[in-house]
């Protein structure tokens, strides 16, 4: 690897909107926000990860930025952010780590957990001491400039209105990785997604809109990697502009975004919606033993939300180590840029909000008029979007089941609750059950929601299959590598006579008949049913709840 400041590059100024990297067909416009920074260069990269630096002179309102005639699609980029590195006073500011970009549509690479990539000293003690100097380049990803051009043909958004929609909650790799009917080349991908044999077998269901778990670039945490094992779920995202690389078939960088593109073409030929779990409460940097790879380099106090007379450490509401900060500008903008982006230039229809009660937290408890749902109410994009909420976190008064504004729809984990109760003969459950079939209008009426405003489920991606929520009593997640302390304990499951898998003809019966219970009354309830992947045909997760 080299370095160098001398370059034979053009720079012009440039403009400091819209952030990122953006290609125009001559050139490509790089602009990034740090009010704390008091230098930025801007790092190009070659195959062999040497280093060109362009020192950013132009800062307009906190936006470093310049234009490059002739940068192209495909070149790997990052940046160097010089500024105090102060962490008690919530400054963390480090030259030395090449930090991908917050707004970059595709990455190249990966993160291999070196210590090159913390800005303390991982071998010190107390944890957290030191100072790490080495340069994380050649241990981190790159941003990827990408040609945002995409011929979509006369793609049109479905708009299937709500009492007409039927989630189906599915993940890529879960969906293809093993479906005999899809090429092997192109299992685990958006591309497979797409392929004609997965389509008509969701239409033939009666599926009309597809929820994938997490498909931001997501990392692979340092922990599970010890452990030999990977982050399957992706709820670790850090790169909200851009489809998770590892899930397309074309390997060249960037070419995810054109592929994650003729995915939803071909869901919209069919009449189907595409929605995506999104994940804005936190980031995949961690808590204070966290990497330096972005928004903490970058500008630390904007994007992360600090305890309150000990910016040292991250307030956490989510029990992933960080919570990004909704009370700053910028990190209000860069959801809702996220959002737009996702439904102009990607044409996707709605979102799922991860743990959407965090987005809520202003002070500390959850505000139903918080700035951020000021901003999705007046937005003439995103307001337009489905729009539907995991509506707790872990933070004190976080369950808030039937509190979000009108245009949110919720995941109803009272509905689910209440169901699976019923259906394992738990007493005094009727009255509620009555409810929960007919619309929850205790939870949604009393500000003019309809019963569609209730995502009715049995099961999700967390928790047990619905074939293993009649085959268990207990959880069995020993492949986790946590001794089975992960994942909920109190399931509300049944497993009608026999711990896991039987040949008793009559507890299978009964099991079957259990599975068709649930079913019917998923789809019989008023409110819109999501399905999770799988369970129509009694996939099973051996009794592990938490496979993430």
């Amino acid at each position: 690897m080299t370095t160098e400041s001398d370059h034979d590059y053009t720079v012009w100024p440039g403009d400091p909107y819209p952030l990122g990297s953006t290609y125009d067909g001559a050139g490509t416009n790089f602009a990034l926000f740090s009010y704390v920074a008091e230098k930025v260069e801007l790092c190009l990269i070659d195959r062999e990860d040497n280093e060109v630096r362009i020192n950013l002179e132009e800062v307009d309102a906190n936006v470093w930025h310049c234009y490059l005639p002739g940068v192209q699609p495909g070149q790997r980029y990052g940046y160097r952010v010089h500024g105090p590195y102060d962490p008690h006073n919530g400054k963390r500011c480090d030259p030395n780590k090449l930090l991908v970009d917050p707004y970059a549509r595709a990455f190249d690479g990966d993160f291999d957990g070196d210590p090159s990539l913390f800005s303390y000293d991982i071998f010190a003690d107390p944890p957290g001491s030191g100072r790490n100097t080495e340069d994380s380049l050649g241990h981190t990803m790159k941003s990827v400039v990408i040609n945002p051009f995409f011929d979509w043909g006369s793609d049109r958004a479905p708009r299937i209105p709500y009492n007409e929609t039927v989630i189906y909650e599915t993940h890529v790799k879960g969906m293809t990785m093993t479906h005999p009917d899809v090429p092997p080349n192109l299992r685990g991908t958006y591309a497979g997604l797409a392929h004609p044999a997965i389509i008509s077998y969701l239409k033939d269901l009666g599926v009309t809109a597809i929820e994938l778990m997490p498909v931001h670039q997501f990392l692979q945490d340092d922990r599970l990697r010890d452990l030999g094992l990977r982050n399957y779920w992706g709820y670790n995202t850090f790169g909200f502009f851009a489809p998770h690389q590892d899930y397309a078939a074309a390997r060249k960088p960037g070419g995810a975004v054109s592929e994650f593109k003729g995915m939803v073409r071909a869901y919209h030929e069919a009449g189907m919606e595409v929605i995506l779990d999104v994940v804005y409460n936190h980031t995949a940097e961690g808590n204070h033993l966290g990497p330096t790879i972005m928004f903490r380099g970058i500008d630390n106090e904007a994007y992360y939300r600090l305890v309150d007379g000990d910016k040292y450490h991250y307030m956490d509401y989510t029990g992933t180590g960080n919570s990004l900060n909704v009370r700053d500008p910028h990190s209000l903008q860069l959801i809702m840029d996220s959002l737009r982006y996702w439904i102009t230039e990607m044409h996707v229809d709605g979102f799922r909000f991860d743990l959407a009660s965090t987005l809520a937290r202003e002070l500390h408890d959850v505000d139903r008029l918080a700035t951020f749902f000021d901003l999705v109410q007046q937005d003439p994009v995103v307001s337009q979007a489905k729009l539907i909420a995991e509506p707790w976190d872990i933070g004190h008064d976080g369950y808030q089941v039937g509190n979000f504004p009108p245009l949110w729809t919720e995941w109803n984990g009272k509905y689910r609750d209440t169901v699976r109760d019923f259906w394992r003969g738990e007493p005094a459950t009727l009255g509620e059950f009555a409810s929960r079939l007919t619309g929850s209008s205790d939870l949604y009426a009393n500000n003019g929601r309809r019963p569609t405003a209730s995502i009715n489920f049995i099961t999700a991606h967390d928790g047990f299959t619905l074939n293993d929520l009649v085959s268990y009593n207990e959880k069995h997640n020993m492949a986790n590598g946590e001794d089975n302390r992960d994942g909920e304990s109190h399931n509300r499951s049944w497993n009608h006579g026999a711990e896991g898998p039987t040949d008793d003809p009559e507890i299978l019966a009964l099991r079957a008949r259990q599975r068709r219970n649930f079913l019917t009354t998923l789809i019989l309830s008023l409110g819109t049913p999501m399905i999770s992947h799988g369970d129509e045909m009694a996939r099973t997760q051996d009794g592990n709840n938490n496979v993430y």
